[in-house]
């Protein structure tokens, strides 16, 4: 079950998609790996172009011989709540796609990899965690450090744990872990074409 969120949709959504957020205070509790299974399971099933599935996940759980490795890449600012999370995971996208017998760059690599992140959080939220996405890492160092292979694009970083209810919380912890709102949608939903620009 998730917890309660002030967070109040303009239109009737599924609540899971309010109930999404990043914390940032953590329980220090340990993922483990099934959980984490689970929730790349979810991410298998995202849409793709021509059904290639261009999202790679690689990942680290708490105390294991990969957590070092992977939290190493991540910035020192966000060092500092990640060290209380569970798992972290590294989301990376293959640019090319097979169509036919023959292999071609993929313009959608990202989006696609999108759709199985989103995926992928919203599970861990089903499963009462929260995955908290960054791009505060150090992205070209990550290629190395994690073999990844050529025509590939290391997307987005992601902490997974469990948040720290919001009563056990410091005063200071629930200032900044307030959720935060969304535009409205007549900012970015345009029926046709965008409005025409002011001269």
């Amino acid at each position: 079950m998730t917890n309660p969120t002030p967070r109040q949709p303009d239109h009737a959504v599924d609540p899971l998609f309010v109930e999404r957020r990043s914390p940032r205070a953590f329980t220090g509790e340990a993922v483990p790996e099934a959980e984490l299974m689970r929730m790349f399971e979810a991410a298998r099933w995202a849409p793709s172009s021509y059904n290639s599935q261009p999202w790679r996940f690689i990942y680290a759980l708490r105390g294991d011989a990969n957590w070092d490795r992977l939290f190493d890449l991540i910035s020192p600012g966000n060092q500092r709540w990640v060290a209380g999370t569970g798992a972290l995971v590294i989301l990376v996208s293959s640019t090319r796609m097979k169509v036919g017998e023959n292999l071609q760059p993929s313009w959608s690599h990202s989006l696609d990899a999108g759709a199985a992140s989103l995926a992928f959080q919203l599970q861990a939220i089903r499963q009462g965690w929260h995955a908290h996405g960054m791009t505060g890492f150090d992205k070209e160092r990550a290629v190395g450090a994690l073999n990844v292979p050529e025509h590939h694009r290391v997307e987005a970083a992601y902490a997974v744990g469990r948040a720290i209810p919001p009563a056990e919380m410091t005063d200071e912890q629930r200032t900044r872990e307030t959720p935060n709102g969304r535009r409205p949608i007549t900012d970015f939903v345009f029926a046709g074409a965008f409005p025409a620009r002011d001269a």
